[in-house]
C-alpha cells in the first residue's frame, strides 16, 4: 500500500491508521494537524481513521494566529 505523506511516497504492508502513521514517522502530535487527500482530520478521529492505497496526507504544525 502506498501512502504519500508531505509529498513523499512511503510504503506499508498493511493498512494503517492515522495515529499509527504518525507513530511510524515519529512526528510529535503536540500542536500537529493533518488532512486526508485535502480534507482536515479532527485529532479524535485519528485513532479510527485507517489509511487507503493512494491517500494523500499532510501533516503540519498548527499555528494559532490573531
Amino acid at each position: 500500500m502506498k501512502v504519500i505523506v508531505n509529498d513523499e511516497d512511503y510504503r506499508f504492508e498493511a493498512p494503517l491508521t492515522v495515529d499509527a502513521l504518525l507513530s511510524f514517522l515519529e512526528h510529535p502530535l503536540s500542536g500537529s494537524a493533518l488532512a486526508v487527500n485535502q480534507v482536515i482530520v479532527p485529532r479524535p478521529q485519528w485513532a479510527e481513521l485507517v489509511l487507503k492505497d493512494g491517500d494523500n496526507v499532510v501533516v503540519f504544525q498548527a499555528i494559532a494566529g490573531g
